[in-house]
């Protein structure tokens, strides 16, 4: 961390995923010490254990947080998984313990099975950008119902990526996939393309746009989102004929 702060003029964010509350709090604070501006805590788990109940796994994250503010003074956001089933009260709980921000969605290491040799191989895959949709979905909803930033991660590839979360209303949008298979230059792309739509579009600033297409804060997001499903389907019988089987 000390020797990446001190090689470039711009702020370093640690990332970092801990085992114990202890574990948490200690890597935080050296982190911290050693020049890092913000913290993004990881708390990447798959729960193995089927006897443990979703809001045994929700307190965690929440102890985290607590853990984590505790030792640092710089800012603190959480990367979280899509799993939860109830995501906007999770995301309430960790706002609420005081978390700076939310990134939102982790992407899990899924392993493959090679049917030849019949043995689990372990798989690392690029984002793709259909795998935006539910990033999107839920920063357009949490937009103006947290005081976290919401930062998006996941699927973005290009300039109009980057432009569709924004509409959405996140802060930040991050992207490494992107940067894996193009270089690190191509961030220059990124920033141009979508300078060049927000000039086709009359914005002067992003502050212009952001969360033009949120979900408004006087509106029920349940029935907005069931609007959307209706409409979908609706859409889908338009494109792909009647392919729904009635009783």
């Amino acid at each position: 961390m000390e020797s990446c702060v001190a090689a470039v003029d711009i702020p370093v964010i640690g990332s970092l995923n801990g085992a114990s509350l202890s574990g948490w709090a200690e890597t935080a604070r050296r982190m911290q010490e050693t020049g890092a501006a913000a913290l993004e805590v990881n708390p990447y788990a798959v729960p193995g254990d089927l006897g443990v109940p979703g809001s045994a796994i929700e307190e965690r994250h929440v102890e985290i947080v607590h853990a984590v503010k505790d030792a640092v003074s710089i800012p603190v956001a959480m990367k979280l998984s899509p799993f939860f089933s109830a995501t906007g009260t999770v995301c309430h709980m960790l706002d609420a313990a005081g978390i700076d921000g939310l990134v939102l969605f982790n992407r899990f290491l899924q392993p493959d099975i090679d049917i030849e040799t019949m043995l689990v191989r372990p798989a690392v895959t690029l984002s793709a950008p259909y795998e935006a949709g539910l990033a999107r979905t839920w920063i357009a909803i949490l937009r103006g119902h947290v005081r976290a930033s919401l930062a998006a991660t996941t699927g973005v590839e290009t300039g109009a990526d980057v432009a569709k979360y924004l509409l959405a209303g996140a802060d930040v949008v991050m992207t490494a996939s992107a940067l894996l298979r193009h270089g690190r230059s191509y961030a220059a792309t990124l920033l141009a393309d979508l300078s060049a739509w927000m000039e086709r579009k009359d914005f002067a600033t992003i502050d212009d746009f952001r969360g033009l297409l949120a979900i408004g804060t006087d509106v029920h997001a349940g029935d907005f989102e069931r609007a959307g499903y209706v409409a979908a389907l609706s859409h889908a019988k338009e494109t792909y004929g009647d392919f729904l089987v009635r009783a």
